[in-house]
Formats: C-alpha cells, sequence, structure tokens
C-alpha cells in the first residue's frame, strides 16, 4: 500500500462518521491488507484529492480485442515486428 506522506509532517484530524460506516472501515482495512485503520483512511483521502485513472469503455473494449488476439496466436513481439518490416532498433 502506498505509505509515502511525500515528506510531510504528519497533522491530525478529528472526524465524525456514522457507526455503520465506521464498521464496514473496520471490517475492510486489515482484509485489504493496511498495517492500521489510519493507513486504509489515509489512502482513502490520497484517492480523493488525486483519483485514479478510469479507462474508456472504448479503451476497456480496445485491450479486450487486443487480449484475445494475443490468445489466438494473432500478435507478435515489438522484436519480431520491427524485424519484419525492417526497421533498426
Amino acid at each position: 500500500m502506498d505509505t509515502d506522506t511525500g515528506g510531510d509532517r504528519m497533522e491530525k484530524i478529528n472526524v465524525r462518521v456514522p457507526e455503520a460506516l465506521l464498521q464496514r472501515i473496520d471490517e475492510e482495512w486489515e482484509r485489504r491488507g493496511y498495517s492500521s485503520k489510519s493507513e486504509a483512511i489515509r489512502d482513502a483521502l490520497r484517492d480523493w484529492v488525486n483519483p485514479p485513472t478510469t479507462l474508456s469503455e472504448e479503451t476497456l473494449a480496445a485491450l479486450e480485442e487486443s487480449r484475445e488476439q494475443a490468445e489466438r496466436g494473432e500478435t507478435v513481439s515489438a522484436d519480431e515486428a520491427r524485424e519484419r518490416l525492417g526497421l533498426d532498433d
């Protein structure tokens, strides 16, 4: 898990959450491999501030097509493609 704080000094904040949400957090943090609840919450806050990149449906479809082509043996390595096309490295 990403625990880098960028060299920043850690600050404490107090947050009130509904009991049901706290129960869900308690169930999840250890299951997901975090060493502490605080680490899990810091990671969730990082994702909120810097959301992970999501791929468009078009890109996901293209990746699936590419995977299927590779499984059918319809692809070649970059080295093989360069050799077939007579391109230098």
